[in-house]
């Protein structure tokens, strides 16, 4: 197969995309605080309006939709950065690094689980299926599927779901790129377009199970190649004058904010009906991806709220993969200490403190694994020794 003679290095990071994904991993972890420590007698449960509170605490699956856009992107913006072309991509070194960035973190997950499940841990035995049968649908990409059949696992395993449907694409992804070369760039295009045209139909039509709807492979799979037709897009409008970035920035605020913050506005209008209103975020997101890839003279200003945001998103796959643990340890003080006479506002002051630990502890603790363990593993596994071996 064809590729560059010396694979260069990946692209930079880009700040506005790590906001993104801080923003999304925010989503997800205030969800399942709002689950497992309900907001609503909180302080910010008296205070947000309705709408506002939903936006805050009910935005979770937005905010795995906006990582499946967010690593579509940069999944094939650094193959071409680093191999020229999807053409060229080599299926083992791909394969191996995408190891090498899920799995040690994974395997540390699925060993602490495990010993929780052994020791009979609350909240994290599992029930409707065994052990042995959680952890083979974790390490092969299916665990969305398992869940569909049994129900929903413990809220630490359940996260997986997401990661099944983002791996299982990326086992496919060289296979698209040989598309690239056998047939040409157009037919991948195609092929991408196609998993856009099933995803509103596998979210409404193809199933009446649930948890299928939402977490089957096709549900997430449209997100995914989004973010890989940006990805494509934007380095051919890098090669041109950047008059388009405006454009994009504007459409992709007004399509994000149509999905994320006007949420009856689409209802009304029949989109979540048809499984729209989510493939109009990923669009959004798209056009915003495109627009903060194209080269602009502006570096970005230095703001301590964005920076904190942007090291959440840098770290946002161990906070995913993490985050319940300190959410469960909240959840269970909470329930020890709700009962006896307690005036309402104490009650309400304690839940909005646990919602904030929660975020503080799931960051903190994402941090730690991440710098301690998550990177020395892939530095490890990406020695020149073991990349030679692919």
């Amino acid at each position: 197969m064809p590729r560059a003679k010396r694979p260069e290095p990946g692209e930079p990071r880009n700040p506005a995309i790590d906001a993104l994904r801080g923003l999304a991993i925010l989503c997800v972890v205030l969800l399942h605080v709002q689950i497992h420590i309900p907001q609503e007698q909180s302080l910010l449960g008296k205070v947000l309006p309705a709408p506002l509170f939903n936006i805050v605490f009910r935005s979770g699956y937005y905010g795995v939709i906006i990582f499946f856009v967010i690593s579509g992107f940069l999944i094939t913006r650094t193959c071409l950065a680093r191999w020229g072309s999807l053409a060229a991509v080599p299926w083992a070194p791909f394969l191996w690094r995408r190891f090498a960035r899920i799995y040690p973190c994974l395997l540390l997950l699925l060993l602490v689980l495990a010993g929780l499940h052994w020791a009979q841990m609350p909240g994290f035995v599992i029930e409707d299926t065994s052990l042995a049968r959680a952890t083979a649908a974790a390490l092969t990409l299916h665990l969305n599927w398992l869940e569909a059949q049994v129900g929903y696992l413990p809220a630490a395993w359940n996260v997986l779901w997401s990661l099944s449907i983002e791996e299982a694409f990326y086992l496919a992804f060289p296979l698209l790129c040989l598309v690239s070369l056998a047939v040409g760039p157009r037919a991948l295009r195609l092929t991408l377009l196609l998993f856009v045209v099933l995803g509103p139909f596998a979210r409404v039509a193809f199933t009446q199970n649930e948890i299928w709807a939402d977490h089957s492979y096709l549900s997430g799979m449209d997100g995914i190649a989004i973010g890989c037709l940006a990805a494509l897009a934007a380095a051919r409008l890098n090669r041109a004058r950047h008059s388009y970035r405006r454009g994009l920035l504007l459409t992709g605020i007004a399509l994000f904010a149509l999905v994320f913050l006007l949420r009856k506005t689409t209802s009304w209008l029949g989109l979540t009906a048809l499984g729209l209103n989510v493939t109009l975020l990923e669009i959004g997101v798209a056009c915003l991806l495109i627009g903060w890839s194209l080269r602009t003279s502006h570096p970005p200003r230095h703001n301590p709220a964005m920076a904190a945001l942007r090291w959440i998103g840098h770290n946002s796959y161990e906070i995913y993969l993490t985050h319940m643990f300190p959410v469960l340890l909240l959840a269970a003080a909470s329930c020890r200490n709700s009962g006896g006479a307690v005036s309402t506002w104490w009650r309400a002051g304690a839940l909005t403190a646990a919602s904030v630990l929660a975020i503080l502890l799931a960051a903190m603790l994402g941090g730690l694994v991440a710098r301690y363990y998550s990177a020395p593993m892939r530095r490890w596994l990406m020695r020149p020794a073991w990349v030679a071996l692919r």
